[in-house]
C-alpha cells in the first residue's frame, strides 16, 4: 500500500469520525473498520463517473449496513459527487444530504435506501437480476453494452437477518456472476460478540448457496482485499463472496474491537487519539490534505473513460442495430403504458362475472405486448395470483431473456428484490402474493414508499372470500396497514373496469408505490364503474335528489352489496348514493371541491362496506355513520357461506342505512 493510500483511506475514516462527533450522534464503528475494503474498491474496480451519476452501465454499490452512512458519504465527498465538507459537518441535521441512513433519491451517488439490516442484500440481488436479464434483452457479439457488477457491504447484523438468507439462496440458484458480496466481518454487534447469538460457519451457508468463497483475513491488506475481488470478478458462472476480517473502530485506541465503537461517537478525545494514531497532522475537524483530494480526483478523472468508451460503443451498436436504438428507448426513457388510457380493448368489459384477480391475469398478459419491459412474478403462487405472462419465457441461470421471476416462497426478500430490480433501471416489475403474506411484504413495501419506487404489488384472495382456507389466510387488518403507509396507493377493485384502473394507474404512476388488492371469488361487472376510478373514490350510482338521504361507501366485493341496497331502500322510499371507494390514497389526492361533491358534509347519515377491519373508516363515516365488516378473524368455511355469518350481506347494508 503506497502512502497516498493510506491518506486517503484514513481520510474516510476522519471525515466519518469527524461529522459523528460533531452530531453527537451516529455509527464510528463500521467506517472505521470497513475504510481499506472500500477504498479498495472504490478505487481500483468500482466502474463509476462522478460527473454522470446515473450513467446506466455503471457499477452499483450499496451499502446494506446504512448505519454507517458515514462511510458512503465520506467517498461521495471524496470522489466529487457534490457533497461539501458542509453537507458531512451537518450529518443527521434537519434538511442535510447526510441523513442518519442513506436515503435513495436524497443524496445523490446513493443507489438503494438502506437501514433495515439485510434489506440491501436483497435489492443488490434484484440489481443483478435486472443487469443479467437486460444483458439478455440488448448484448450482441462484439456489444456488451449491458456489462457491469453490483456491490454490496453489509455485516454480522445483515447476515444475521432472514432476509438475507433468502436473496442469497435465490441469487445462487440464478447464477447471479456480476453480484459480488463483500463481508464486514468483525464479530461484534450492539450487544456484545457475536457468540452470544451468532456462531454458524457463514462461509459454508454461502457455498450451499452457491456462492463462490473467498476469505481475507487482514482487513487492512489492500492488496488480499484487491485480489479477493479480482478472483470474484474472474469467476463467470457463480455470485461471490468476500468474507473481510476486520476490527469495529479500527485505529481508535480504546474503542477498536469494542462493541461501543458501533452506535456512540467516539469522543472528543477518543477522535483526538484517532488522529495521532493513524498520523493525521491535520487538527481542525473536516480538513483534508491537498494531495488526498488530488488522488480521489485523478481516480475520478480516469473513470470518465469508462464512460466514454461506452458511449462510443453505444454510437457503433445503434448504428449497426438501429431497431434496438428504438427499443432502449422503450425500456430506459419510455411511456409505452400511458398509450393504454386511449386503448378500447385495455378498458374492454366482457358482461359477466369474474374474480379481479383473473380480471388482472388477462390485463397483465394484455399489458406485456404494449410495454415490453414488465418484468416480475410471485412468492411461488403465479397460478393463483394470475401472475404469469404467456409466451415471455422464466427467468433463470440458463433462460436470463425470460420476463417471469419465480421468487420461491421468499416474500419479504421478493419485495426487496423487486425495490432492486426498479431501482436498476430499465425495467417495470412487479411482484405478487396472497394479501394475507402482506404482512411479510410490509417492511420493504414501506422501503418502496420510502424511496418513491414504483413497485407494483398484485395481493390477491382478497377477505374472508378466502373461505376455506380459514382465518390464517384470510387478510382482516392487512388493508388498513397498507393504507397507514405514506405515500402507497392501495387499490381495491369492485369489478374490471377498476382493475383495469387500477393497473393504468400503477404503470403510469412515476413516484409511488401501487398494489392491487384483488378478490379470488366472482364479481359481477357494475353499470357506471370505469375511468372515474382513477379519481380513487366516485359516485357509482346517485340519489335522484340533491342532498342524498344517505351515502353508502364501498370497496372491492362489497360495492355490489351497495348497489343491491340501495334498489331495496329506493322500494322503501330512501334515496342514497352509492360511492364506489377503490383507492383511498388517491381519493385523498383529489381536490376539496371533488372531495366535497362526492361525500358531502351535509349528508352524515353514512355506511361504510368492507369485508375487512373497520380501522380507518372514522373519517369517512363520522360520529352518525355504520360500519359493515369484520370485527373478528374469518374462519374456515365456503365464502358463501361466510358472508352471511359475518353479517355482510346487502340486507344489513340496508338495517345499517336506516
Amino acid at each position: 500500500m503506497t502512502p497516498i493510500e493510506t491518506k486517503s483511506i484514513n481520510a474516510i475514516r476522519i471525515l466519518s469520525a469527524d461529522a459523528i462527533q460533531k452530531a453527537n450522534s451516529g455509527h464510528p464503528g463500521l467506517p472505521l473498520g470497513a475504510a481499506p475494503m472500500a477504498y479498495t474498491l472504490w478505487a481500483k474496480y468500482l466502474r463509476h463517473n462522478p460527473a454522470n451519476p446515473k450513467w446506466e452501465n455503471r457499477d452499483r454499490f450499496i451499502l446494506s449496513g446504512g448505519h454507517g452512512s458515514m462511510l458512503l458519504y465520506s467517498l461521495l465527498h471524496l470522489f466529487g459527487y457534490g457533497l461539501t465538507t458542509e453537507d458531512l459537518s451537518n450529518f443527521r441535521q434537519f434538511g442535510s444530504l447526510t441523513p442518519g441512513h442513506p436515503e435513495y433519491g436524497h443524496t445523490i451517488g446513493v443507489e438503494a435506501t438502506t437501514g433495515p439490516l439485510g434489506a440491501g442484500m436483497a435489492m443488490a440481488t434484484g440489481m443483478a437480476i435486472a443487469e443479467k436479464h437486460l444483458a439478455s434483452v440488448f448484448n450482441k457479439e462484439g456489444f456488451p453494452v449491458v456489462d457491469h457488477y453490483t456491490y454490496v457491504l453489509g455485516g454480522d447484523g445483515c447476515m444475521m437477518e432472514g432476509i438475507s438468507y433468502e436473496a442469497f439462496s435465490l441469487a445462487g440458484t440464478l447464477g447471479l456472476e456480476k453480484l459480488i458480496v463483500l463481508y464486514d466481518s468483525n464479530d461484534i454487534s450492539i450487544e456484545g460478540g457475536t457468540n452470544i447469538a451468532f456462531r454458524e460457519n457463514v462461509q459454508k451457508r454461502f457455498e450451499a448457496f452457491g456462492f463462490q468463497t473467498l476469505r481475507v483475513e487482514d482487513g487492512t491488506d489492500v492488496d488480499a482485499i484487491a485480489k479477493a475481488i479480482e478472483e470474484a470478478k474472474a469467476d463467470k458462472t457463480r455470485p461471490s463472496f468476500i468474507e473481510i476480517k476486520t476490527k469495529i473502530g479500527a485505529g481508535c485506541p480504546a474503542k477498536e474491537g469494542k462493541a461501543s465503537a458501533h452506535g456512540e461517537p467516539l469522543g472528543v478525545d477518543n477522535v483526538a487519539a484517532l488522529r495521532e494514531n493513524l498520523g493525521w497532522e491535520e487538527t481542525e475537524p473536516f480538513k483534508v490534505p491537498q494531495d488526498v483530494y488530488d488522488n480521489y480526483a485523478a481516480i475520478a478523472k480516469a473513470n470518465q473513460a469508462y464512460e466514454d468508451d461506452w458511449n462510443s460503443l453505444m454510437e457503433k451498436y445503434f448504428a449497426a442495430y438501429p431497431e434496438m436504438k428504438e427499443l432502449w428507448d422503450k425500456y430506459f426513457n419510455g411511456n409505452e403504458a400511458e398509450k393504454l388510457y386511449d386503448n378500447e380493448t385495455f378498458w374492454k368489459v366482457v358482461d359477466k362475472p369474474e374474480a379481479t384477480r383473473n380480471v388482472s391475469g388477462k390485463i397483465i398478459n394484455l399489458i406485456k405486448d404494449i410495454v415490453p419491459n414488465m418484468f416480475g412474478g410471485a412468492a411461488d403462487l403465479s397460478p393463483s395470483t394470475k401472475t404469469y405472462m404467456a409466451d415471455k419465457g422464466d427467468f433463470s441461470k440458463e433462460t436470463p431473456e425470460g420476463c417471469n421471476m419465480h421468487f420461491g416462497v421468499r416474500e419479504i426478500a421478493m419485495t426487496a428484490i423487486g425495490n432492486g430490480i426498479y431501482l436498476h433501471g430499465g425495467l417495470k416489475p412487479f411482484v405478487s402474493t396472497f394479501f394475507v403474506f402482506s404482512d411479510y411484504v410490509k417492511p420493504m413495501a414501506r422501503l418502496s414508499a420510502l424511496m418513491h419506487a414504483p413497485l407494483t404489488f398484485v395481493l390477491t384472495h382478497d377477505s374472508i372470500g378466502v373461505g376455506e382456507d380459514g382465518p390464517t389466510h384470510q387478510p382482516i387488518e392487512q388493508l388498513a396497514m397498507l393504507r397507514a403507509l405514506p405515500n402507497f396507493y392501495v387499490w381495491r377493485p369492485a369489478d374490471a373496469a377498476e382493475t383495469a384502473a387500477a393497473w393504468y394507474f400503477a404503470l403510469t404512476k412515476k413516484d409511488a408505490p401501487s398494489a392491487l388488492v384483488l378478490t379470488r371469488q366472482n364479481l359481477p361487472q357494475l353499470e357506471g364503474s370505469g375511468k372515474d376510478a382513477l379519481k380513487g373514490g366516485y359516485i357509482l350510482a346517485d340519489s335522484t335528489k340533491e342532498v342524498p338521504d344517505a351515502i353508502i361507501i364501498a370497496t372491492g366485493s362489497e360495492v355490489q352489496l351497495a348497489v343491491e341496497a340501495k334498489a331495496r331502500l329506493a322500494a322503501d322510499g330512501v334515496d342514497v348514493r352509492v360511492v364506489s371507494m377503490p383507492c383511498v390514497d388517491l381519493f385523498e389526492d383529489q381536490s376539496e371541491e371533488y372531495k366535497e361533491a362526492v361525500l358531502p358534509k351535509a349528508v352524515r347519515k353514512r355506511v361504510a362496506v368492507e369485508a375487512l377491519s373497520e380501522f380507518g373508516w372514522g373519517k369517512y363515516i363520522g360520529l352518525d355513520g355504520k360500519f359493515v365488516g369484520m370485527r373478528s378473524f374469518g374462519a374456515s368455511a365456503p365464502a358463501g357461506k361466510l358472508f352471511p355469518y359475518f353479517g355482510i350481506t346487502a340486507d344489513a347494508v340496508v338495517e345499517a342505512v336506516k
